[in-house]
């Protein structure tokens, strides 16, 4: 009886046809590769894995959070998150080419120049653009790649180094500031188009901010400065991406030898065969000719070759 009820239950069973395995299998790697993808894009910032070229998203979003931690509430980039990113981009062979999106208000001086050194220092393409706000340290971020895109409606503020917290009123105080403020400003013009006189004037200027001394540039001000290249947006940035990797890749294969390589070693001599200059069959006139010059002695056959005696 149990046997037959166990049948029975088996019997009952809709057995699933081939078609419908397939069909599910197929929904399964769909999903598998979705999540793969979307995971590809939390971890290493590749947007899409189909597009003409490879390239890294990295968004520099929110305040540099450097030696001291932020509050939670605050929206922040970590460097130690970004140093080790930019590394493992400069290795992965996959990894064509670095778009950097910055809407920054600033933050920690020695953590944001150290990430503006690191992309700097890079030998693949990179191109920034500024959305939103590219202020403070967020400016030689935006000049460390490059090349510099700010789109029309974004600023950036420029003003001189300033410190939280309980400082010294000292002479070593202000000249650590000042030095600080030499290298952000060695950096900015070394990376862009602006001289350092006018970055400084525009540091300095006392009539624009309420609060603190400095400049506030808009998009097109900022490319009339020379401070970023060009005015555009991710189009345009992405468009500039794939030029310079292109033009990188046309130099890599111009300067690459050739597979066949020249063989140094001299190719032995080959010695024609000397042809027989005597016809086999010649014309009746010129046999009588060459007849009658023999026995003058004006011409000798010698070798098969037909010769003027010496002494004529």
């Amino acid at each position: 009886m149990a046997n037959s009820k166990n049948k029975h239950n088996d019997l009952s069973k809709p057995e699933r046809s081939t078609n419908e395995t397939e069909e599910t299998g197929e929904t399964e790697a769909e999903e598998a590769l979705s999540e793969s993808r979307n995971q590809l894009i939390i971890d290493t910032g590749i947007v899409a894995t189909n597009a003409k070229h490879a390239i890294h998203c990295l968004t520099i979003i929110g305040q540099i959070e450097g030696h001291y931690i932020l509050p939670p509430q605050n929206k922040t980039t970590k460097y130690e998150h970004i140093i080790p990113a930019l590394v493992a981009i400069e290795q992965d062979p996959e990894i064509e080419g670095l778009l950097i999106i910055l809407n920054t208000v600033g933050g920690d001086v020695e953590a944001g120049l150290a990430i503006s050194e690191l992309i700097a220092g890079m030998t693949k393409p990179t191109v920034s653009i500024v959305v939103g706000g590219g202020h403070s340290i967020g400016v030689p971020l935006a000049v460390s790649a490059k090349q510099s895109f700010i789109v029309p409606s974004a600023t950036m503020t420029i003003h001189p180094v300033r410190m939280n917290g309980l400082l010294l009123g000292i002479p070593q105080t202000l000249s650590y500031f000042d030095r600080m403020q030499e290298r952000i400003i060695n950096f900015v013009t070394k990376n862009s188009g602006i001289s350092a006189s006018r970055f400084k004037e525009l540091m300095m200027k006392k009539d624009e901010l309420v609060m603190d001394v400095g400049s506030v540039v808009d998009g097109d001000t900022a490319v009339k400065e020379g401070l970023i290249d060009s005015l555009g947006g991710l189009s345009d940035a992405v468009q500039c991406l794939y030029d310079m990797i292109e033009s990188e890749n046309e130099e890599k294969n111009a300067k690459r030898p050739s597979n066949r390589k020249k063989s140094t070693k001299k190719q032995p001599s080959k010695t024609r065969p000397r042809k027989n200059t005597v016809p086999s069959e010649i014309e009746p006139q010129r046999a009588v000719s060459l007849l009658n010059m023999i026995c003058r002695g004006e011409i000798i056959l010698e070798d098969g070759m037909f010769k003027a005696a010496e002494g004529n």
